[in-house]
């Protein structure tokens, strides 16, 4: 698990979130402060094969959606995940920047970025922060309704989808690999090509 910032015994808010260097990039989940990267928050940006996988997905992505209701964000793109939706943005301790969101719901957003939990959430798995994303963000994604969470493993090639069941949990993951098409009932017929995706 990545370190925590300062240390692990104070409780972070966005108000505080929102006092920290530009230049340097952080998540807070449940209070918890951890660097972006998963290293420290002004380390190197992500390595090239974690960038063209962004960018072309992103594109694929942003390409479909372009005058449709739902929008698409990449990082930095903060994402406020409150207990509740009345909660003041002062005590909101969780805030995070996936690689990729789909906000369908207007009203989620807002000049800082979603304030709820987005259609889909994309992360790209890197040695740094592979652990977190799959076992921290899951279990935050699925307790807050994100309907579908997706996780990109550049170096197998790999992509597993999340789905939310009738009760709230993710079922196993749909898993695709190399060139496989992938479609996205949530987009209605969009279809992802990773072919593409992992030409790089």
């Amino acid at each position: 698990m990545p370190l925590a910032l300062k240390n692990n015994t104070d409780h972070w808010t966005y108000k505080d979130y929102l006092t920290w260097p530009d230049d340097e990039r952080w998540e807070l989940i449940d209070g918890v402060a951890y660097p972006w990267n998963g290293i420290h928050a002004m380390s190197p940006g992500p390595e090239l094969s974690h960038q063209s996988v962004s960018f072309e997905i992103a594109r694929q992505i942003g390409n479909y959606l372009k005058g449709k209701r739902c929008r698409a964000f990449t990082a930095p793109f903060d994402v406020r995940l409150a207990e509740n939706n009345n909660q003041n943005d002062n005590y909101v301790d969780t805030v995070v920047q996936p690689d990729i969101v789909v906000v369908c719901d207007p009203e989620k957003l807002d000049r800082r970025g979603c304030n709820g939990a987005p259609d889909l959430v994309i992360e790209i798995l890197s040695p740094s922060t592979g652990g977190k994303d799959l076992t921290v963000k899951y279990d935050l994604y699925e307790q807050h309704g994100v309907k579908e969470y997706w996780i990109i493993h550049p170096a197998e090639q790999t992509l597993l989808v999340y789905k939310l069941d009738e009760n709230g949990k993710y079922c196993a993951a749909d898993r695709y690999a190399g060139d496989n098409k992938v479609p996205v009932p949530l987009l209605d017929d969009l279809v992802i090509d990773l072919g593409e995706v992992f030409a790089e």
